[in-house]
């Protein structure tokens, strides 16, 4: 289980101890370093590391970084909010010793996800992290629901011998193809390794659509560590490639043209461990409160995406008839549509059942985007929302009255309008808090000049080698 507690300065009881034991058993195993990852508010991981006989003093006082990182942009300008992005103030990242792993990608470092607090000991309303443990802890109090989750991870692999800024597939074969697998064979055997090492428990890997492209899926966790999880697999799919020789790209659109990296999230909400999605009386199984959770996210998506889609490059991959879920309507094991229930299979629904995100891509912080599709989610369900007819098929095809019916309607085509409708959406941006909302607000705005005039080829540039 994720530490759900805030940290404190001079440590939670009993982690100061741990983490001098954990020392000692990391240098045993040939451990000198200690990566303590986040990621920022435009989706890019960032680090500080310490030596592995640090890890004591870091579970103790945190270390430090400056709070201007919550206004990086993707190419590391700064833009600024009335109390972000400026050289002022401190920081302390403190590790999540739960979380804690020798990466076997990468010999020699462990790794931690941390949380920020202020030098005042305060929680930090910057952190990403903070925020979904909040979230979830909210969700168990004021409701009674849990949540499982899990975020399936696409990239492309291409040959790092290639032209500066040039993406040059490393594998040539058919999409899902066997050829394919044989190409990358070596590569992803030591993905399979070090995932088994690091205990991710890998339900599939295999060649995906677009050129150079696979898509691992990982079992699911509870949202803090499933978040975690997504980083840390990242992570390691990234170092892997490398003692490979190759070059990864995580970027929503690694070219203009064509099918781009997604990271669809599936969620499932459990009360006194039965899932809210599975044996209810409405369609498909689920009960009344999965189909108010579900009506909630749904109502929310043009707002989401500014979340979830947080790139100019999201809107290159949010193209209809691509399976990348951009109307907003539902649908039992609808690949296009924005929601697909998933039922599962017949005898393990009440474990499998969930709901899957389309609209997601892995520029999304994590953490921002479990956290802000659960309170949209929460907010369906305190109001007993109603979940539209769903529909099947492609929603391209609907007519306008149709449509109208169902409620179904375009998602944003540019980060622009997706930001327009954050903006006047008061649920996410209570959630989120002033501080936190204002900094996504900015972000996105700072990513929206940066590729002014700017065709989708050089965006797609832009961007394809920062995630």
């Amino acid at each position: 289980m994720t530490t759900l507690a805030d940290p404190l300065p001079g440590g939670r009881p009993g982690d100061v101890d741990r983490a001098r034991a954990l020392s000692g058993e990391l240098s045993g195993r040939g451990v000198h370093g200690i990566v303590l990852s986040y990621v920022d508010t435009a989706g890019v991981g960032r680090v500080k590391t310490v030596p592995v006989a640090g890890l004591a003093s870091a579970t103790a006082w945190g270390v430090g970084m400056s709070p201007v990182f919550d206004t990086f942009l993707a190419d590391d300008s700064v833009v600024t909010t009335d109390v972000l992005g400026s050289p002022d103030g401190d920081l302390r990242l403190f590790p999540d010793l739960d979380r804690l792993v020798v990466l076997a990608g990468q010999p020699g470092w462990a790794w931690a996800p941390v949380d920020r607090i202020t030098q005042d000991g305060d929680r930090h309303p910057g952190c990403s992290r903070t925020f979904l443990r909040r979230i979830v802890a909210d969700a168990a109090r004021a409701h009674g629901v849990s949540f499982r989750a899990g975020i399936e991870i696409e990239w492309v692999i291409g040959l790092d011998s290639a032209p500066a800024g040039a993406f040059v597939p490393a594998a040539t074969g058919p999409a899902y193809g066997a050829i394919r697998q044989v190409e990358m064979s070596d590569c992803t055997a030591d993905l399979l390794a070090a995932c088994a090492a690091q205990g991710v428990d890998v339900e599939q890997v295999h060649p995906e659509y677009a050129p150079g492209q696979f898509e691992i899926s990982v079992g699911a966790l509870d949202p803090v560590a499933a978040a975690d999880r997504s980083v840390l697999v990242r992570q390691t799919i990234r170092a892997v490639a490398r003692r490979h020789g190759l070059r990864v790209s995580f970027s929503p659109a690694v070219e203009a043209r064509g099918v781009g990296n997604g990271g669809h999230v599936h969620l499932s909400a459990w009360r006194d461990g039965v899932n809210l999605y599975a044996g209810g009386d409405r369609r498909h199984g689920m009960t009344a409160d999965a189909e108010a959770f579900t009506a909630g996210v749904l109502d929310r998506l043009p707002a989401l995406t500014a979340v979830t889609a947080p790139s100019p490059a999201s809107y290159l991959r949010l193209r209809p008839s691509q399976w990348a879920g951009v109307f907003t309507a539902w649908g039992l094991e609808t690949r296009e549509a924005a929601l697909r229930l998933v039922r599962g299979t017949a005898g393990r629904r009440a474990e499998q059942a969930n709901l899957e995100v389309k609209p997601v891509d892995l520029a999304a912080n994590p953490y921002l985007a479990l956290g802000c599709l659960i309170a949209a989610g929460l907010a369906g369900l305190a109001s007993g929302a109603p979940l539209p007819e769903e529909t099947s098929g492609d929603p391209v095809g609907l007519d306008a009255d149709r449509a109208a019916a169902r409620g179904v309607r375009r998602l944003p085509v540019s980060l622009d309008e997706a930001v327009a409708e954050f903006c006047a959406d008061d649920v996410l941006r209570a959630a989120l808090g002033p501080v936190l909302a204002d900094a996504v607000t900015a972000v996105r705005r700072g990513e929206i000049a940066a590729v002014e005039g700017l065709d989708d080829e050089r965006v797609a540039a832009a961007y394809r080698w920062r995630y």
